[in-house]
């Protein structure tokens, strides 16, 4: 249990108040960052992929012992998800041979959609939300990072082409 409360809770970072949520989407981040540094994209696409199976196996252990579906100290959802969202920045940064901060509207933008999705829950979040299952935990922010990566690359072709 002590190993899927460190991972459900991204290293603790779970448990400040207020909006862990939030706190948990802001540590993903710079964790995204050095994820970058180390392996580029690739292994940022492979971080969100890794996130999502560890996460999903972490938090069913984590809830089997709580009578909360989805207690809110659970964030390494917020880091699969903010991961995605921040997908097309790494990818831009990359392929302009630039800094991962250099397109830091582009990390603003992805943050701030990627939280802006999770807690709205429109469509399919809010239908993978409602499962009630560890699946479900996970599943809603891995969507609000697809849909948070869309507005991403959308602002990204409106403001550059």
């Amino acid at each position: 249990m002590m190993i899927a409360k460190l991972i459900v809770s991204v290293g603790y970072v779970g448990f400040l108040k207020p909006a862990s949520g939030t706190w948990g989407s802001l540590a993903a981040v710079p964790l995204a960052w050095l994820v970058w540094l180390i392996g580029g994209w690739p292994l940022l696409a492979i971080g969100c992929v890794a996130a999502f199976l560890i996460g999903w196996w972490a938090t069913g252990r984590y809830i089997a012992e709580s009578d909360n579906h989805d207690p809110s100290e659970v964030v390494i959802d917020e880091l699969a998800g903010q991961w995605i969202a921040l997908l097309p920045v790494a990818i831009g940064a990359t392929h302009a041979g630039l800094s991962f901060w250099a397109l830091w509207p582009g990390i603003i933008t992805a943050f701030l959609a990627f939280r802006l999705f999770d807690i709205w829950k429109p469509g399919p979040v809010g239908w993978a939300d409602r499962k009630g299952d560890a699946l479900g935990v996970m599943l809603d922010d891995v969507i609000a990072g697809i849909f948070a990566a869309l507005v991403v690359m959308a602002g990204a072709y409106l403001f550059h082409g």
